[in-house]
């Protein structure tokens, strides 16, 4: 069984900190998505702010991702709205070219979010019609309630871990246990027989880096998976599948073109143990949020043996594991990439626009709540839902400007 770390908070009580009263929309969350939202918002000059428990934009890339991280997708898909990346980055932008796009987009669209401000509870007053958010400062403790008509959520998908329970893992297990999060480099890794719990594109990676720094690694694969090559014929094959539904076929053919070129370019891979979905991977993406594997070379090394593959996880031991077929390994560390999840259900008191999961039924709910980055259709996705909300708010923020200067000129 697995649990999403959660934030925990006291229980309301009377507000005693300081309160601000915003004159446009709060947004929370200074990654890709809220900074998509502020860009949008800038160009049509309604101010906003910023709400970011880190101590820097985009920390999920800055302090959360590994070292050889490159984006999975060609540049051009993941780039936000306004600014395209430049010329001279790759095809395919490295972490560090990817923080320095967004932090140039943050400098020119003058986006200076709050910093060490985590939100701990969202709520609207219905007496006053009006977002109370309610913040904890990191740096030292003290308490703000912005008052806003709206409320952007743009914490993300991935705010926090997902951490596994395995029997005998905290208890019985003495070597070293760690999540893909705080992973960087398989360097500290070299000659260890290393477990990676998980088979998505973080686990493929890690396993990955971890052959290229002489380790030996095990990834664990205890449910159907869709591997892509990252390539077709030169061609991207997210690119590909996006060419195709634009040609109006259904999805159910799309995914088969795309499983026939994959079955071409990377063989048979059931016969590694990496058994495919009964459903495609673009119908599988859209229905259960379940991105495929873009292969960049991990499959070429589970053909060698480099990379070992076993079954779901029965119980840890002292040294080593034990799988649900009986076998056993021995193992000096452990690489948990069970991925993220969102923390939205822990302080935002709405129970329309978000699921229980965390997950939002759309980009715009009632009472002035918006969501960004939840379509579960990455940056893309994400860039779609700012351009919306900004030009939703812009034009009921431009409409009501009017109406106050016509005001003021007839008084006057």
């Amino acid at each position: 069984m697995a649990h999403c770390e959660q934030p925990t908070f006291e229980p309301e009580s009377f507000f005693s900190g300081r309160c601000i009263l915003v004159n446009g929309p709060v947004i929370v969350g200074a990654g890709p998505s809220g900074l998509a939202v502020g860009a949008g918002l800038r160009q049509q000059g309604v101010p906003f702010v910023i709400l970011e428990r880190a101590n820097c934009i985009a920390s999920l890339w800055q302090n959360r991702t590994y070292d050889r991280l490159k984006l999975h997708l060609p540049k051009q898909f993941c780039q936000l709205p306004h600014v395209t990346f430049p010329q001279n980055f790759p095809k395919y932008p490295s972490k560090d070219h990817f923080i320095e796009y967004l932090e140039t987009y943050a400098r020119m669209f003058d986006i200076n979010p709050r910093f060490d401000e985590s939100v701990q509870t969202a709520k609207y007053d219905q007496t006053c019609g009006l977002w109370r958010v309610k913040t904890v400062n990191g740096s030292d403790g003290s308490s703000v309630e912005y008052i806003s008509r709206w409320l952007v959520v743009a914490s993300g998908e991935n705010a926090e871990k997902v951490v596994p329970e395995f029997e005998g893992l905290k208890e019985l297990f003495n070597g070293n246990v760690t999540h893909a999060c705080e992973y960087k480099s398989g360097e500290s890794y070299s000659g260890k027989r290393v477990l990676v719990v998980g088979c998505g594109n973080s686990g493929m990676e890690v396993a990955l880096d971890l052959c290229h720094h002489d380790a030996a690694p095990s990834m664990v694969v205890r449910s159907s998976v869709h591997v892509l090559p990252r390539e077709i014929l030169g061609q991207s094959t997210f690119e590909l599948g996006v060419r195709l539904m634009k040609w109006n076929m259904p999805i159910w053919v799309v995914d088969k073109i795309l499983l026939l070129a994959a079955r071409f370019v990377l063989g048979n891979i059931e016969r590694y143990g990496l058994k495919r979905p009964s459903v495609g991977p673009l119908q599988l993406k859209k229905t259960k949020g379940k991105t495929p594997v873009l292969d960049i070379g991990t499959l070429s090394k589970i053909k060698t043996g480099e990379i070992k593959i076993v079954p779901a996880i029965r119980r840890f031991f002292n040294g080593g594991v034990e799988f649900v077929n009986g076998e056993k390994l021995e193992i000096d560390s452990v690489i948990l990439a069970t991925g993220y999840c969102s923390n939205v259900p822990s302080w935002l008191k709405e129970g329309e626009l978000f699921s229980e999961e965390g997950f939002a039924d759309g980009w715009k709910g009632k009472s002035g709540i918006y969501a960004v980055g939840f379509s579960r259709r990455g940056i893309s996705g994400a860039s779609e839902d700012a351009n919306r909300v900004a030009q939703d708010i812009g034009k009921i923020w431009q409409k009501e400007t009017r109406q106050k200067n016509q005001c003021f000129i007839t008084m006057f």
